[in-house]
């Protein structure tokens, strides 16, 4: 057996990288910018400053691409030290519409949670891939604690959609670290026994939330409006939409937050059917990509690493689509490189530029 030298290698994965995994963003930003046209009432400075956003997140994807898995490994313990330090700034710092979720250093505003969403499975991760896998019960118990911290101090911003999302990555990393189904199974049992205590602690507009998921219409005009406005917008689409630029609920202001929670529906709107089938192609492609990215990894990190930030962008995926659709209680999570924004977006694509990492630093072996 011997290692192929970096010279046979294609040109792309000697410059770290991935092509599928590019492709699928770049479709995904092209429909992100052609729908936020439409939803944004047609105002291109609007979608100047998304598209700015966009190469930004695509430099930082491909800056961190060119780091070693390795020296990721190095670095998250520090890096997770930083984004809990950058929580309590914004526990006792930070702004937002009656919360406490941004930052603000100098000329930059960002939200430090969304750090997090990296920083939680880079350090599970680390934490967990020099032990021995599938782990015991008290390493277990670490890794957990590593989730717990930062998605409490999220949770009481409060951001309850960040914080599930952060720590679903860091679940994700244990999951796929081999723990055992017992554990699994007595995990659930717990988290069941637990929800009354979690109902009591959460904030009324966030017990409401859930209440209207069951019967949005007992609310119309109040906390049912979102969901019900979205799912008009859904189904009037049809099988091919009515057009883009031709939608009706964002345009004539009936769907809040058009241009980012529920951008999702002005999509569906416009381009119906169809429209979403493309969009979920490109979304499967970067998926597919990701499992398989971590099904080649040739060590614990990197299995472990590349397997729950997929997941990961899975969850916004499916949480985003469900609340949209009213399956799911509105939880103000962004449509992964659709939705307007910007500290998001620069983080999804950062994670993407961890999975080509990953990939692209492969020792490729082939038979002598």
């Amino acid at each position: 057996m011997a290692i192929r030298p970096a010279e046979e290698r294609d040109l792309f994965s000697r410059l770290h990288i991935d092509a599928p995994l590019v492709g699928g963003v770049l479709v995904l930003c092209s429909l992100g910018l052609v729908v936020l046209y439409s939803a944004s009432d047609e105002t291109r400075e609007v979608v100047i400053n998304q598209a700015l956003r966009m190469l930004l997140g695509m430099g930082c994807m491909i800056a961190v691409a060119q780091l070693n898995p390795s020296r990721l490994a190095r670095w998250a313990p520090m890096f997770y030290l930083a984004g809990m330090a950058l929580l309590v700034a914004c526990f006792l710092f930070g702004t937002g519409r009656g919360a406490h979720r941004w930052l603000t250093i100098g000329p930059v505003r960002f939200q430090p949670s969304e750090i997090m969403k990296i920083a939680v499975p880079l350090t599970v991760a680390w934490f967990l891939s020099d032990k021995i896998l599938p782990p015991r019960l008290p390493i277990t118990l670490v890794a957990l604690g590593i989730i717990l911290v930062p998605g409490a101090f999220i949770a009481e911003q409060p951001d309850l959609g960040t914080a599930i999302l952060v720590m679903a990555a860091g679940v994700y990393a244990i999951f796929f670290s081999g723990v055992s189904w017992k554990l699994i199974g007595a995990a659930g049992a717990l988290g069941v026994c637990a929800a009354p205590l979690v109902w009591f602690t959460m904030h009324d507009y966030q017990r409401q939330r859930i209440i209207t998921l069951f019967d949005p219409t007992q609310d119309p005009l109040g906390t049912g409006y979102h969901i019900i406005q979205a799912m008009i917008a859904v189904g009037s689409g049809g099988a091919y939409g009515k057009g883009w630029l031709n939608g009706t609920q964002s345009h004539l202001e009936f769907l809040p937050e058009h241009a980012t929670d529920f951008i999702f529906a002005v999509y569906c709107e416009e381009f119906g059917f169809v429209g979403v089938l493309i969009m979920l192609a490109a979304y499967s492609l970067v998926l597919a990509r990701g499992l398989q990215i971590a099904a080649m990894a040739q060590d614990s990190f990197g299995r472990l690493v590349a397997a729950s930030l997929t997941l990961t962008l899975f969850t916004y995926i499916f949480v985003n689509m469900g609340m949209v659709i009213g399956q799911l209680p509105v939880v103000g999570v962004p449509l992964p490189m659709v939705s307007y924004g910007g500290t998001s977006l620069v983080t999804i694509l950062t994670g993407l530029g961890i999975l080509m990492s990953i990939q692209t630093h492969r020792r490729f072996i082939v038979e002598s």
